[in-house]
């Protein structure tokens, strides 16, 4: 049988399978933009709709959800211990421990056992009922649809048409685009994932993965959520989002040109040849296509699609929430009970002022504590300015890296970078961050 009659009888075989990755890929990624940023008015309020499934359940069953986040937390605060892997290095050590302390605050504050102080209104009461609860229903929940947006094609295909622009702004390859847009869209822990994977393929430089972990590994769009609602910022959300991630990118294209980033190493995982991204110049559209549909061909069912991001998104909820109940706790406690914070808020008080922020010394003491936990700024500024808070809400995210979540995830790759470069890098990224952000804020609110 000749190459022409081997067409032909494949050709309806491929027409049916091809049908099926377009609806495939037009059908499961239309959805999950949906959810994620389409805004919708239901009884009055307008969000997005992941937004309203957790109201939803939130007024539905409130009376339950305190023992669930109490389930999570207990689950989260022994899954290292379970798993072994609590003592694999100091900082895992650390942030084991800290998890088992999440759990004593969360069992403290379900069973109202505890000094006064404790359970001052914004104190663990409000980590406990307005981040802990919402993270616990957002990130399992916004999972599932993450599943819709990102295993269908949608991701590769926009990967094509980003590679003339990864390279000449952020000195990363094409394929990098992938990596930050699942950090938004997903979590940095996918994104760190995914680095940390084509790293060791030897597709990304030490240079290169260290600037897509330092630079496009934030947190998800359901973070960003919760930040959003904690400010009162859901009517902006859009204008919030998108704002945020231009900043974001922006900054990184900054800090990859000054050190350390810039002084990184040009060399691959363990000194391999490294396996460098075919560049497409020409048939753009026709190679984004090609990709996206061998993606959709290649998916596994929406069941089981479904299923691996929701056990994926429990898995990290459990890891977060003893994060916020301890290192949240004792972010607020140094910040309500000594001046720590107040002393590292000079350092950012010459930009806040710069931009004539209202409050500029609540905005950089506020700057200053997104080290600890990305929840904690938005703490301090929930009665501030609306200019304020969505500044704040933007530094939050755009500093990337924090030290209950994203330092130990960064350190548990196998990407070289040492607290002392992340200390720097967290710098940096804050003050580029409050003098994009602040002008852009006064242009639209």
């Amino acid at each position: 049988m000749d190459n022409r009659q081997l067409q032909q009888v494949q050709k309806p075989e491929l027409q049916n399978s091809n049908l099926l990755n377009v609806m495939k890929f037009f059908v499961f990624s239309a959805i999950g933009i949906f959810v994620f940023f389409v805004p919708v008015t239901l009884n009055g309020k307008s969000s997005i709709m992941l937004d309203h499934f957790v109201t939803y359940i939130q007024l539905a069953v409130p009376s339950i959800l305190p023992y669930y986040a109490l389930l999570v937390i207990f689950l989260g605060a022994i899954y290292p211990f379970v798993t072994r892997s609590w003592n694999k290095d100091a900082v895992t050590t650390v942030f084991s421990l800290l998890k088992v302390f999440g759990l004593v605050t969360a069992i403290m504050l379900v069973f109202n056992v505890g000094p006064k102080w404790f359970f001052e209104p914004d104190m663990a009461p409000f980590l406990f009922n307005k981040l802990v609860v919402s993270v616990g229903l957002l990130v399992p929940i916004g999972s599932v649809f993450l599943a819709l947006l990102v295993g269908y094609g949608l991701l590769e295909f926009i990967g094509i048409f980003m590679q003339p622009v990864m390279r000449p702004i952020w000195k990363t390859p094409g394929r990098s685009a992938i990596d930050a847009v699942a950090s938004f869209v997903g979590s940095y822990s996918i994104g760190l994932l995914i680095t940390n994977r084509v790293f060791k393929e030897g597709k990304y430089t030490i240079k290169e993965a260290a600037i897509i972990a330092t630079g496009f590994s934030t947190v998800s769009a359901t973070f960003m959520i919760v930040v959003a609602k904690t400010l009162n910022l859901m009517e902006v959300w859009n204008a919030y989002f998108w704002v945020t991630l231009v900043v974001t990118f922006i900054v990184t294209a900054i800090t990859v040109r000054i050190w350390p980033l810039n002084k990184m190493s040009e060399s691959y995982y363990k000194g391999m040849e490294g396996d460098e991204e075919v560049i497409i110049k020409k048939d753009r559209v026709k190679t984004a296509w090609k990709e996206a549909m061998i993606t959709a061909d290649q998916s596994s069912s929406l069941g089981k699609n479904i299923w691996v991001n929701l056990k994926d998104g429990f898995i990290m909820t459990m890891g977060i929430l003893p994060s916020i109940m301890s290192v949240g706790l004792l972010g607020l406690i140094l910040a309500e009970f000594t001046p720590l914070f107040d002393w590292l808020g000079y350092i950012f008080y010459p930009f806040t002022a710069l931009v004539q922020l209202p409050e500029p010394m609540l905005a950089a003491k506020a700057s200053a504590v997104s080290i600890a936990e990305m929840f904690l700024p938005a703490l301090l500024v929930t009665k501030a300015a609306i200019v304020t808070k969505f500044v704040i809400a933007v530094v939050s995210v755009s500093s990337i890296i924090f030290f209950s979540a994203v330092v130990p995830c960064i350190l548990s790759t196998e990407i070289p970078l040492t607290i002392g470069k992340l200390v720097v890098i967290w710098f940096e990224r804050v003050v580029f961050t409050i003098l994009l952000a602040a002008p852009i804020a006064y242009l639209i609110l």
